[in-house]
């Protein structure tokens, strides 16, 4: 039985400030126009701090990828501003955002997205020596080694279970020590064991590592190991939910669900 969330010791003296890794002010966004016009996020305002994990979820069409998307810098809001390390992505045109992304953004989907002619190891460097950064064998293999698949880093992805191509996907996100890493329904392709493995993997470097994490799920197991829990319905924040448990999870989006019907 794992544990959901885990916090350290402070001393009475110690007071824990938390910066935002990612905030999004007022932020709305719709696909086409006029009649066919959809509001797919409405006037949304929300922080992820660093050293955190929040879970995304809500019933199909809430908003979670287009959330997801905007907070990411891969969509544009239709109004209303993304900052990511305080930085305003309004800023950017399209070349900034590509190099924002590369440098201070990780990412982990649901599909792995590994080139399947490359090795492991290629592919968790690629990003970095596409972007004239050359990062250094004993970086790579302890980030193999401390992920368990040293032995794979030269393997194809077609030579690797579901949940070793995960953790090279994880890998790759990491490697450049992102200000947030996005992960995309990471476990929805894995069986119950290696989901477990990847979710224990998220946790870990958000309490071992500080990383900042969101996570868009529909599975209540995989929210549990959040910090937190943000319920998305028709484009707006409609409750949350802290130090999350499996159930508690799942009754929450029960009752979001017949309120949408």
């Amino acid at each position: 039985m794992h544990t959901p969330y885990s916090s350290a010791r402070m001393s009475a003296k110690t007071v824990l400030v938390r910066q935002a890794a990612v905030e999004l002010r007022s932020v709305s966004k719709i696909h086409g126009r006029d009649a066919g016009a959809v509001r797919a996020l409405d006037d949304v305002s929300l922080t992820f701090d660093s050293g955190t994990f929040t879970a995304v979820m809500g019933p199909s069409g809430s908003g979670k990828s287009t959330l997801l998307h905007c907070a990411a810098g891969l969509d544009r809001p239709t109004s209303g501003s993304v900052h990511i390390d305080g930085e305003d992505l309004s800023q950017y045109d399209e070349a900034g955002l590509t190099r924002l992304r590369r440098d201070r953004i990780g990412f982990v989907f649901q599909t792995f997205n590994l080139l399947p002619t490359l090795t492991a190891r290629q592919n968790v460097t690629l990003p970095l020596e596409l972007a004239g950064r050359r990062p250094r064998r004993g970086d790579v293999d302890s980030l193999f080694a401390r992920l368990g698949i040293e032995e794979r880093a030269d393997h194809l992805p077609g030579e690797l279970s579901g949940g070793q191509q995960q953790r090279v996907a994880f890998a790759r996100a990491v490697l450049a020590e992102p200000a947030v890493i996005f992960a995309d329904e990471p476990t929805g392709a894995l069986d119950t064991n290696a989901a477990r493995e990847v979710l224990q993997l998220l946790r870990s470097a958000v309490n071992e590592n500080g990383r900042t994490i969101v996570m868009v799920t529909h599975d209540p197991n995989a929210a549990s190991y959040a910090d937190s829990v943000i319920f998305l319905a028709d484009g707006r924040i409609v409750d949350t939910l802290a130090r999350p448990g499996a159930e508690a999870v799942a009754a929450h989006m029960t009752r979001l669900g017949e309120r949408v019907r």
